[in-house]
């Protein structure tokens, strides 16, 4: 019989961002190419739910993790305390937002938000929409958005490139709506709810060009500038920190096998530094291996499990569009100080 696992899930469906994401997936055949987000997080609970070693709490919340190594949990209404031998953490990451004038209006979303609605929901969450931001997830909800029948008025991007793949900028820029790179927004208006925004091009140094400003007429402003590590569990546990720009904020310091400098906390997606859904589902099965290695459950193919893991994460981290998560590990690597454990 193999270790028994506990798995805490805040959300009442499991399945994290998959189940808001329709589109296919790239990548290989191991990280599911082809399939799209709602199917691979079926058949990743399906797995779950046939595993009798699995145990899974849904709609509940970690508390805390403390020094002694009990970790508390609000389950079923009730504060429970359990003590696992292992703990990988994997929270996954927050949505930034923006501070301009009127964005407190009602009308005012991130894109996980909108996603939740159309894709979970079934609700058609605007009828004219401004998106900021033109990386992958300002591009694919944009191209969502407008399967839904709603208008997008425009994504406005304020690096001098967009920062998502070429094949989703490309479907967007077929299906009319416009991509407008170096423009930021100033200030969103209108009474009671979302009316427009006023938006203008910027300079070098990020400062809005006089005599750019423009209207842009919408009902719903679309926010997609990024995310951040959800990292309040690794802070608690006595994680070792540091504040890494490549990975989007500050991070627990993992090492090869995804170990925190604290024995036996592992860190898995997001929570260590922000990239694909690829890459988080390749961690989680990483941290899993090694988790079960260090407690000895260990078959005879689970250093080529291990091994296998590593060099897809390698694969998805290659080229271009991987600098900055290599250049993000190799600062962790600097930060980390080694110990025979480890």
């Amino acid at each position: 019989m193999g270790a028994k696992v506990l798995l805490v899930e805040r959300d009442e469906i499991p399945g994290g961002q998959l189940v808001k994401q329709t589109h296919k997936f790239f990548g290989s055949e191991k990280q599911y190419a082809g399939d799209r987000g709602i199917h691979i997080a079926q058949m990743l609970l399906d797995n779950v739910k046939n595993d009798p070693n699995i145990e899974m709490w849904t709609d509940s919340s970690v508390l805390g993790i403390y020094e002694d190594g009990v970790v508390t949990v609000e389950y079923d209404e009730k504060h429970t305390k359990v003590k696992p031998k292992r703990v990988i953490i994997s929270t996954g990451a927050a949505e930034k937002f923006l501070s301009f004038p009127g964005n407190d209006l009602p009308g005012i979303y991130g894109a996980g938000a909108v996603q939740t609605l159309m894709n979970v929901n079934g609700i058609k969450p605007a009828d004219r929409v401004l998106m900021v931001g033109a990386g992958n997830i300002g591009l694919i909800v944009s191209y969502q958005l407008k399967q839904t029948g709603v208008e997008v008025a425009a994504v406005i991007e304020g690096m001098p490139t967009i920062g998502g793949y070429l094949v989703h900028a490309s479907k967007i820029r077929r299906a009319g709506i416009p991509v407008l790179t170096r423009h930021t927004i100033l200030e969103a208006y209108g009474d009671n709810q979302v009316e427009g925004a006023v938006v203008a091009e910027i300079d070098d140094k990020w400062q809005p060009i006089p005599g750019t400003e423009q209207k842009v007429s919408c009902d719903t402003i679309c926010l997609a500038v990024g995310l951040s590590p959800l990292t309040e569990l690794a802070w608690q546990a006595g994680c070792e920190m540091a504040y890494i720009r490549e990975l989007s904020g500050h991070v627990p310091i993992v090492n090869e096998n995804l170990e925190t400098t604290v024995d036996g906390i592992y860190c898995a997606g997001d929570v260590s530094g922000i990239e694909e859904a690829s890459a988080a589902m390749v961690e989680g099965r990483l941290a899993g291996i090694n988790a079960a290695i260090s407690l000895g459950y260990s078959t005879g193919d689970a250093e080529e499990l291990r091994k296998s893991a590593m060099d897809e994460l390698d694969e998805l981290r290659s080229g271009e569009m991987g600098n900055h998560i290599r250049e993000g590990i190799e600062k962790m690597r600097l930060h980390h100080t080694p110990n025979t454990k480890h």
